[in-house]
């Protein structure tokens, strides 16, 4: 598949800043699974700073933005090929070790219900079945409600109201299969959204386990399946803190809004 990516991101300061530094996870690594074809990110009056791939196989860019400035969008445009892998992360290079990922976050620290879920799906096994039993429990027990939580919600929270979004569903399917001593990891990326709108959140998070036959797999609770050719995969981390694809600071005592705009289309062949 053929996705094209339309990524706005807007910042408004109340008043103007003296400066701005950003770090992004913005541009897609090539592996089995995905292939780039072309790919832009812009920073309005942005001066690119050095850039990397750590030791997860994300690519890192630096940018500063000089003020006083009062608005800064942070453009991301291109297109990327896709295929199906059943979710299997193949030939992605990357240098940290799995177990890197056994440790928990406030985000993702497992509770007696996230646990009870581990438990029941027999995770200590590391089996594929086990897996998609606790991806499904996950699905189960949380379900999709837009705006019933927010950006510094728990899993083990989430898993208490029944009710979140993508980043829940990825924090709480980690800290049940961190429980079980499978590391696990969340991902940030893309979803390209069907018609028939069996699919959702353009911007998009899921989590990847790791078991010990077949490396990285994906699991996506919010959709109940695995990743497959809608989606477009940037980065990785422990949490969505440490996997956000922009991260920043803007030297001013005024206060931030911010406006994000995201559109997946597939394109010809």
């Amino acid at each position: 598949m053929l996705l094209t990516v339309d990524h706005v991101t807007r910042y408004r300061y109340s008043q103007p800043v003296r400066g701005v530094v950003q770090s992004h996870r913005l541009t897609p690594s090539s592996y089995d699974g995905q292939h780039i074809v072309n790919w832009d990110v812009t920073v309005t009056d942005g001066l690119r700073g050095g850039n990397f791939k750590d030791g997860a196989g994300d690519h890192v860019q630096a940018w500063t933005v000089q003020g006083p400035v009062s608005e800064i969008v942070v453009a991301v445009r291109g297109t990327v090929r896709t295929r199906d892998t059943t979710g299997i992360l193949r030939r992605h290079k990357e240098r940290v070790p799995p177990e890197c990922y056994l440790q928990a976050t406030p985000a993702t620290q497992a509770d007696e219900g996230l646990a009870a879920l581990s438990d029941e799906a027999e995770m200590r096994s590391g089996s594929l079945a086990a897996a998609h039993r606790l991806a499904a429990a996950v699905a189960d027990a949380i379900a999709y409600a837009p705006g019933t939580t927010h950006a510094a919600t728990t899993g083990a929270e989430a898993l208490a109201l029944g009710m979140g979004v993508c980043q829940d569903h990825a924090h709480a399917l980690i800290g049940a299969a961190c429980h079980a001593g499978i590391p696990a990891r969340y991902v940030s990326g893309y979803l390209h959204a069907t018609s028939d709108g069996t699919m959702h959140e353009a911007a998009h998070a899921w989590a990847e386990l790791y078991l010990p036959d077949m490396g990285w797999v994906g699991f996506d609770p919010a959709n109940r399946c695995c990743p497959d050719e809608r989606y477009i995969r940037l980065g990785s981390g422990l949490d969505a803190v440490d996997a956000a694809p922009i991260k920043g600071i803007a030297r001013s005592p005024g206060n931030e809004s911010l406006d994000v705009r995201v559109a997946v289309q597939q394109s010809e062949q």
